[in-house]
């Protein structure tokens, strides 16, 4: 059998986490008008708008949380990886427990549906970001996982990686106003 390292589990992840997550949140934001669904009075009362310095900041978190989907990428290792649809039961297992049943009324759960006042058009507007973005998590990440000798993959994803967090930490900081906006 073949043998997946702790190290290259958890940077994949990361990296690829980090990736899908800036990019289908970008064409997310952007196709669906998150700007003015954030600010709808319903959502507003319990979402940052889309200006925040914390919302700017959000693809940074994103570094600490595809390590945390690492580690537990790679304590599924065995069930995921050597198997030719390992993608697909990772996927299922982002979707159900991450997606329609965290432990939080996060937008698109069942428990967000039930204790949240957040309105049903927003918990349904949540769920094709979501959906896509677990899907190239989970695939991206046992297909890359799967095939080391794919460097050009791994180099790209790194160097996306590397734009995500610089423009991101621009962004920040330019919202926090240590940077001048742009004009």
């Amino acid at each position: 059998m073949k043998e997946f390292s702790f190290s290259s589990i958890v940077v994949k992840t990361t990296l690829i986490h980090t990736v899908t997550y800036f990019l289908i949140g970008l064409l997310a934001f952007l196709f669906l008008d998150y700007s003015a669904k954030y600010a709808d009075p319903t959502v507003a009362v319990a979402l940052r708008q889309t200006d925040h310095p914390m919302v700017a900041a959000g693809p940074l978190f994103q570094v600490l949380r595809g390590f945390l989907f690492g580690i537990a990428f790679f304590a599924l290792r065995d069930v995921i990886f050597p198997k030719q649809r390992g993608w697909l039961t990772l996927w299922l297992v982002l979707l159900i427990v991450g997606v329609f049943s965290p432990f939080s009324a996060a937008p698109g759960s069942l428990e967000g549906v039930v204790y949240s006042t957040l309105p049903m058009w927003f918990h349904l507007m949540s769920l094709p970001e979501l959906i896509i973005q677990s899907f190239l998590l989970a695939s991206l990440t046992h297909y890359l996982v799967n095939h080391p000798e794919k460097k050009w993959l791994s180099i790209l994803f790194v160097a996306l990686f590397a734009i995500i967090v610089l423009l991101t930490l621009l962004g920040a900081l330019s919202a926090l106003g240590f940077l001048p906006a742009p004009a």
